[in-house]
């Protein structure tokens, strides 16, 4: 970790989706700079396993049990955050997925698909957004940054998933130009990974079935010749929630290892 002082010392981070991948790699980087993290998933034992994690690094982390296709479920989430830390500081919006959801076929894909890709992202996005914001008023500071895709910023990948990346960089943008949000000293901000290696996903899957084609696409289609790393998306971040970021509003960054093509 960088020895820069982000001065988040005492703030409080909400990380939807925090208890693997980018997700912890977020808590976990947020907790090393000062931050107090609540973070929440669907799964026990994914939260149990990520608690042990942060308090082997010092970090004062809240988990909290959450299903992202439960919207009451997000809202208790959010108040049980805000309750046991008094205030939210930062808000990182990292719940979603669905990128392999479906079939290639568009028109076989059940709406039911389309639906639930939208909710897990866009959707939970707008719940906690829409929560975290009084508080961020009031205390003149805030910080939201939501984890977007290459996909929600040009074309490729499965159309459900690419309009629900797509809705939340428009949430992110046109809350960014609010005049009454961000002159309270709120920056809203995405960040757009491409492929990034996290162990139960996909691509250790398609490792896996066959090495060889696995080796060839990822030479083909990155040009660093390596999928990402979960700690270089939190370090960017990390850096958008500083206050060294101040003027960064509004953005979209891509941690993709130069992997889109658009410019």
């Amino acid at each position: 970790m960088s020895n820069l002082d982000y001065k988040m010392a005492g703030k409080v981070a909400f990380v939807s989706g925090g208890s693997h991948g980018i997700g912890l790699e977020i808590a976990k980087t947020l907790g090393l700079h000062g931050c107090k993290v609540a973070f929440c998933s669907r799964t026990i034992e994914r939260l149990n396993a990520a608690k042990n994690i942060l308090d082997r690094a010092g970090i004062n982390s809240l988990p909290i049990q959450c299903d992202a296709l439960d919207q009451q479920s997000c809202l208790d989430a959010f108040d049980v955050a805000q309750k046991h830390f008094g205030s939210i500081d930062i808000l990182i919006n990292n719940v979603g997925g669905g990128g392999r959801w479906g079939h290639e076929i568009v028109e076989e894909t059940e709406l039911k698909v389309w639906d639930e890709v939208y909710e897990k992202n866009a959707r939970t996005a707008v719940l906690f957004t829409r929560q975290c914001i009084p508080a961020m008023r009031k205390n003149h500071w805030g910080r939201v940054v939501t984890i977007t895709s290459i996909f929600g910023k040009e074309g490729g990948g499965r159309p459900w998933f690419n309009m629900a990346k797509a809705s939340e960089v428009s949430l992110m943008k046109t809350l960014a130009m609010t005049k009454y949000l961000v002159r309270a000293g709120i920056t809203f901000n995405t960040v757009a990974p491409g492929g990034i290696e996290i162990p139960g996903t996909g691509f250790e899957d398609e490792r896996k079935s066959n090495e060889k084609r696995y080796l060839e696409d990822i030479d083909r289609d990155y040009p660093l010749g390596r999928l990402g790393r979960p700690e270089e998306v939190a370090s960017v971040v990390a850096f958008l929630c500083s206050e060294s970021a101040s003027l960064v509003n509004g953005a979209q960054i891509p941690v993709d290892g130069g992997q889109s093509r658009s410019f």
